[in-house]
């Protein structure tokens, strides 16, 4: 049996917001860039090395959408492994956060579009696996993928 290649010799650590406003809606971001370019997200993005993890979800928030956050829970964590040319090994902790404002001011090099989603309106969003696991576990919603799963 052959071994996958992969991009990097290790798994890569990443962290996300999930922002929650006071009117219960999630903020999205729409990626200008690979990885999950066109999809719909959360902010969020690599740990550094020896960069504490709320400290790098409050650095990746503010580079990607301007906000200031506070870091709550772990609302849980998603394992990625990329197919195909773009082969990577991704386990990405996903944290609640709340905005400590809600102007967003979106880095127009990452991100496409940015806006506050309400929970009934996710299910008209293409996201990645993982963003759509999370979000399920926040808010009920359904929408029949490809492989037949729904959440």
């Amino acid at each position: 049996m052959t071994k996958p290649r992969f991009k990097k010799d290790h798994v890569i650590t990443s962290v996300v917001a999930v922002i929650l406003n006071s009117d219960g809606e999630v903020l999205l971001t729409k990626r200008n860039i690979p990885p999950f370019q066109g999809e719909w997200v959360m902010p969020g993005g690599k740990i550094n090395l020896g960069e504490p993890i709320s400290i790098a979800l409050q650095r990746e928030v503010m580079e990607e959408v301007g906000l200031e956050v506070a870091v709550e829970d772990m609302v849980g964590v998603f394992e990625h492994v990329t197919p195909g040319d773009d082969n990577y090994h991704f386990i990405i902790l996903y944290y609640r956060c709340r905005p400590l404002s809600c102007s967003i001011s979106h880095n127009r090099d990452e991100v496409a579009e940015a806006r506050w989603v309400p929970g009934q309106e996710l299910q008209n969003y293409l996201m990645p696996d993982g963003t759509r696991f999370i979000l399920g576990k926040i808010f009920s919603f359904q929408r029949r993928h490809d492989d037949g799963l729904t959440l």
